[in-house]
């Protein structure tokens, strides 16, 4: 198969966009930009774009499943992407069956949810066809996910388009958790009462267990001046498992962006990376 070949799948006309490796599997794949809006995607998957193309005319596929003149294209053996089921009119595709919770019981299916600041609500607990490990589906409030439940045409549950997102668990927090840190981080930005920063001042280093940039940030008496910078917490340059270093590029959320900061935060627990 070469760059720019017509080519067919599912008895569906195409061209070949893209060859070469993609982030939600192992192996060689081949994206195709098809002459009808029978496809998947606009040429991205799970926020990585491999070539550009109307929205429903992408797909990513390997070698056995695309035709040339008629015949299979190879006949080394692939690994096929199950698509929906057809169903009947009146009926919507099925789904695939989802656990109650997760491994770790920290997650239920139905629970309210916060991802990346945005709340929904539990849809799906189980493995993927796209990657390894336990993953949960999540049906956002607002249209800021990325797809309607299907991924690479496995329909895992079902809701409105753009609203649906699959995350690890880690990557979720309970909705409530997730109210008390707003309301936290509201009040620690609002402003001080001067008798109170003037307090502040007074003790600032002179209780045990409080920092001296601590109680000086809660002051609004005494800002920083125009050639100084905050003072940031030192981080590491690796995460625990050396995936993720500091300096490197990554993606969060569909978001290209380079990571600052690995280490401990306040106000959760574990290893977090700040991601610019």
């Amino acid at each position: 198969i070469s760059l720019g070949q017509e080519v067919a799948w599912n008895a569906k006309q195409g061209t070949v966009r893209y060859i070469g490796e993609v982030k939600f599997s192992k192996g060689e794949w081949i994206g195709v930009e098809l002459t009808e809006a029978a496809g998947m995607h606009d040429g991205s998957v799970l926020g990585v774009s491999y070539f550009e193309c109307a929205p429903k005319h992408g797909i990513c596929v390997q070698q056995g499943q695309l035709q040339s003149g008629g015949h299979v294209v190879t006949t080394a053996p692939a690994m096929s992407i199950p698509l929906a089921v057809p169903a009947a009119e009146d009926e919507g595709p099925t789904t695939l069956p989802s656990k109650t919770t997760t491994a770790d019981g920290s997650i239920s299916l139905g629970q309210e949810v916060a991802w990346h600041g945005k709340q929904g609500t539990v849809r799906y607990i189980g493995e993927v066809k796209f990657s390894k490990g336990e993953w949960v589906g999540v049906e956002l409030s607002e249209a800021a996910g990325m797809h309607d439940g299907s991924v690479l045409g496995v329909p895992y549950f079902q809701c409105a388009p753009k609203h649906g997102v699959m995350a690890l668990p880690v990557q979720l927090r309970p909705a409530s958790e997730a109210a008390v840190a707003a309301s936290a981080a509201a009040v620690a930005s609002a402003p001080v009462p001067s008798a109170v920063a003037a307090l502040l001042a007074d003790v600032k280093g002179s209780v045990p267990g409080v920092p001296t940039r601590v109680a000086a940030s809660t002051s609004s008496a005494a800002p920083t001046t125009e050639d100084e910078e905050p003072t940031t917490l030192p981080s590491k340059d690796k995460t625990a498992d050396g995936s993720i270093s500091l300096g490197q590029e990554v993606v969060c959320g569909g978001t290209r962006g380079i990571v600052r900061y690995i280490g401990e935060v306040k106000f959760a627990m574990g290893e977090w990376v700040g991601v610019e």
